[in-house]
């Protein structure tokens, strides 16, 4: 009864003691060599597989990474679906989204446009040789739709960069209804904030 359990045993020690670390030239045993010799492309290689040559696939046409269907076109373009500019803010203004605003605002903006937005930023009054910001109190840009201010935060406008890659979509707007406060702000009739003191957006843009 012994000598059945000792013999296994003694087998199994002397097989890890093989395993010890010897060196041998003899090549190892693939029991399945499809894992060790699996055809595979390095980026950039050449592919005859295909008509073009190239390893490295497309994606599909059509396709859309996840998390990144753009298809509310007022939110992520500023435009309605006949291509013009938003004349509303399609995001629900609340204390937060004007605090983000303001925030981001005077990050990014009132550098040039200057913190009550008056074109009378630091680099603007700091004798830098850059073109004059315009202020945002002018008839031209109380009357421009808000599509038209979000689009120029992304995109720029004349000598002004776009900001698309530090500013997301959604604090743009935050920056739009900022800029609209900041308007509303020097246009308040008496004591109050008159509803017509800001006149109604209907231009598509500002020169």
């Amino acid at each position: 009864m012994i000598s059945r359990f000792v013999l296994p045993g003694l087998l199994v020690m002397v097989a890890l003691a093989g395993c010890r670390g010897a060196e041998s030239d003899a090549p190892p045993i693939h029991i399945n060599p499809n894992m060790d010799w699996q055809e595979k492309f390095d980026p950039q290689e050449r592919n005859d597989f295909f008509a073009d040559g190239r390893a490295m696939r497309p994606p599909v046409p059509g396709t859309v990474a996840r998390g990144f269907l753009r298809d509310d076109t007022a939110f992520h373009f500023g435009r309605d679906a006949s291509g013009e500019y938003s004349t509303a803010n399609p995001v629900s203004i609340t204390d937060e989204l004007m605090a983000r605003g303001q925030e981001r605002y005077e990050i990014f903006c009132a550098v040039c446009h200057g913190s009550a937005g008056d074109g009378n930023g630091i680099i603007m009054t700091g004798n830098y040789g850059y073109v004059p910001a315009p202020t945002y109190h002018s008839e031209a840009l109380r009357a421009v739709p808000d599509g038209y201010l979000f689009e120029v935060i992304g995109n720029g406008v004349r000598s002004m960069p776009g900001y698309a890659q530090q500013i997301p979509v959604a604090d743009r707007w935050a920056i739009t209804a900022y800029i609209r406060a900041l308007q509303r702000s020097q246009y308040a009739e008496g004591t109050g904030m008159a509803s017509t003191s800001l006149p109604s957006a209907g231009a598509s843009s500002a020169k």
